[in-house]
């Protein structure tokens, strides 16, 4: 007797490939729902975009692969543009947050608005009791933890995915560790076994990222100021393809210095560096989250965060300023906390949700070189 229909969101990758099989052998009805959720073409003019081995676009590509996958395992697979839907939601919250000197995450707006309504709404049209995808993230009795593989935890990226949202959704592969995910495909001797894993902002993918938003903002180069010594040392080609910390691409010549990213002033369109990893302008010790998504207890006051994906969990305090508003205080200091990412509150390997860093703070200061 079957569990249920479960709708899976095929990628064309292993990782969903995988949960198709996992869910098919516990006893679920399964049926896969391939999403398209940018028109290359269109949105961009392709933009130089390199063709994918088959010589076609990377999307249809994975479309092929998703096809081939479902076939091989004798399941349907319906395709559905949501290409309209990623432009307003996500799409124009990226461009919006570059305006304002920010670095967006356009992952986590796809897993709120899309991946998670958008396509539930479909999943639910087609009969779906269940929808499932292929992250690495677990659900316990309606709590939210990080994977089993602390490698592939995807718990960061899905922080901003509500409780109601939650309901009735399979992580089949949360408990999986990923060499053990990619055997399982082997197995079945799948197109998908040995794929790379996708990397980046899937709208943006392999082209060349200046060339890209120059379709959409304006560039507006600007100076380079050493914020110790304020000298201008070189000259930036538009505030927006820069980020907190970041060391490379900064293209400054005559020196062999670590320069690191430390700050941005739109009004004088100047861009703050720093020399050397543990300069003091990098290190701030509070920020101010906006945004914030209740995934567990909304009394937290003392808990660990993530200030960007990969980053080790930093123990913090929380201090609740509104329903929309927390302070999180680290006084130890952490470097490189940046505007517009996610802060994502852990306990233990429990995800109790996250926001947007709206303001990052030193001294109970708002730091001037950083808006």
């Amino acid at each position: 007797m079957s569990k249920g229909k479960v709708i899976v969101g095929m990628s064309g990758g292993v990782d969903s490939s995988v949960a198709a099989i996992v869910l098919k052998n516990q006893g679920y009805e399964v049926e896969g729902l391939y999403m398209r959720n940018w028109d290359s073409f269109a949105n961009s003019e392709y933009n130089g975009a390199p063709v994918g081995k088959t010589g076609i676009c990377p999307q249809e590509e994975d479309y092929n692969d998703a096809k081939a996958v479902c076939d091989k395992l004798g399941i349907p697979l319906h395709r559905k543009d949501f290409v309209k839907e990623y432009y307003d939601y996500v799409f124009e919250y990226f461009l919006d947050e570059l305006k304002k000197g920010r670095t967006p995450n356009p992952d986590i707006m796809c897993n709120k608005y899309i991946k998670f309504d958008q396509f539930a709404k479909e999943a639910e049209k087609l009969g779906a009791d269940y929808i499932a995808t292929g992250h690495y993230c677990r659900l316990d009795d309606g709590i939210f933890k990080r994977a089993i593989d602390d490698n592939k935890d995807q718990t960061y990226f899905l922080s901003q995915v509500s409780k109601e949202q939650l309901k009735n959704v399979l992580f089949p592969i949360g408990d999986m560790l990923k060499p053990d995910v990619r055997k399982i495909a082997e197995q079945y001797d799948l197109i998908t076994a040995k794929k790379k894993d996708s990397t980046g902002i899937c709208f943006i993918g392999e082209r060349n990222l200046t060339n890209f938003l120059s379709n959409y903002l304006p560039t507006t180069p600007g100076d380079i100021v050493n914020i110790d010594t304020k000298e201008v040392i070189g000259k930036h080609i538009g505030l927006m393809y820069y980020t907190i910390g970041q060391r490379r691409g900064l293209d400054i010549g005559g020196t062999n210095e670590r320069m690191f990213v430390v700050g941005k002033d739109l009004n004088k369109n100047i861009l703050y560096i720093c020399i050397g990893e543990d300069n003091d302008y990098l290190i701030t010790d509070s920020c101010i989250v906006e945004d914030i998504n209740y995934l567990g207890n909304e009394k937290i006051t003392k808990c660990t965060a993530k200030f960007r994906y990969r980053q080790k969990d930093v123990d913090v305090e929380v201090e609740r300023l509104s329903d929309n508003e927390i302070i999180v205080k680290y006084p130890q200091g952490v470097k490189r906390v940046t505007p517009g990412q996610a802060c994502v509150l852990y306990d233990g390997e429990k995800c109790l949700g996250g926001g947007i860093i709206k303001e990052v703070r030193k001294n109970n200061k708002k730091l001037w070189y950083l808006y």
